[in-house]
């Protein structure tokens, strides 16, 4: 067994990412503490929609390793005893082929097969995934860290530097812009509208030809429609305009939609970048440094993936 190398660890971030890297690390007998600037409900993760797939994320190749990862982790969690806000959910990823899902998906995702015109008009791909409630998983995964040892502390960094352990790991999304800095990270606004569930009970993803994504995801508080990508917007308040916009575009796709009661309106910041950062760094003083950040879309997906790779980066 390989021995972990001794010292605390510092996870800045409390995010779907940094809680969950927490989790792995503290699993493995590492004393962990999560410094986060909000509290894991406010954060950009507790808006997510959150379909498992590889949504917005490069490396392609390497991100779909990461996401096999944390695929058996959710469906593991989907069918354990405990309530951690995973489900597993039959739909459509529209404008996907079987073929091309199989070529990456074959033999962990069990029934793939192509949409009937009946459930999709166009090319699609039916399909049984991971739908993760963020408001019940987030709070699950704070607390299976506490009783792995761990601490959360709400705690604002404007410098690794004020870090106080030998190790750090950088967990930051968005905040990786100026606390690293790192300026190719920006954000990718996205918006959704909450809407009193008229009965579905599959989820839907659309792509139109200019890349525009719709989709319905049935959760437990309500069906969540989105969406949008806005890059470079950093607005957080949600715009009448553009949720009327995505419940129209989501009442075209699921007649049954239109007139829903609304319940409520999200507004995300996704943390995207050319390509994910995890690897290892130097601080000025001679700690280690791993970052784990510019997941975009996709931190759901990834995570248990990227939270085995930093585990690894920390325990050299």
């Amino acid at each position: 067994m390989t021995r972990e190398p001794s010292g605390e660890i510092v996870v800045v971030g409390g995010g779907v990412i940094g809680l969950t890297t927490a989790l792995v690390l503290a699993r493995r007998g590492r004393r962990v503490r999560v410094w986060t600037r909000d509290a894991v409900e406010a954060t950009t993760s507790a808006v997510a929609g959150a379909l498992w797939w590889p949504y917005r994320i490069e490396p392609v190749a390497t991100a779909r390793l990461w996401a096999l990862r944390s695929l058996e982790v959710y469906q593991e969690l989907a069918e354990g005893a405990e309530p951690a806000g995973v489900r597993m959910v039959e739909g459509v990823q529209g404008e996907v082929r079987p073929d091309e899902a199989d070529a990456w998906l074959a033999g962990r995702v069990p029934g793939l097969r192509a949409a009937t015109a009946d459930e999709y008009t166009g090319t699609g791909l039916w399909a049984r995934l991971p739908l993760i409630d963020m408001p019940a998983h987030l709070p699950w995964l704070r607390e299976r860290f506490a009783a792995a040892g761990g601490v959360v502390e709400t705690r604002t960094v404007s410098s690794f530097a004020e870090v106080d352990a030998p190790v750090v790991v950088n967990c930051t999304g968005l905040a990786a812009r100026e606390l690293v800095p790192d300026p190719s990270v920006r954000p990718v606004r996205g918006q959704l509208v909450v809407v009193e569930n008229p009965g579905i009970d599959t989820w839907l993803v659309a792509t139109d030809a200019t890349g525009e994504h719709t989709y319905l995801f049935p959760q437990p508080g309500g069906l969540v429609l989105g969406g949008t990508s806005e890059e470079d917007a950093w607005s957080l308040e949600p715009d009448p305009a553009t949720a009327e916009a995505i419940v129209r575009r989501c009442a075209a796709l699921r007649p049954e939609v239109a007139g829903a009661r609304v319940l409520g309106h999200r507004v995300g910041l996704r943390p995207t970048r050319p390509a994910v950062r995890l690897e290892r760094d130097t601080l000025p003083d001679g700690r280690l440094l791993v970052h784990n950040y510019g997941h975009g879309g996709a931190g759901v997906t990834v995570a248990w993936g990227c939270a085995d790779e930093a585990a690894r980066l920390v325990s050299g």
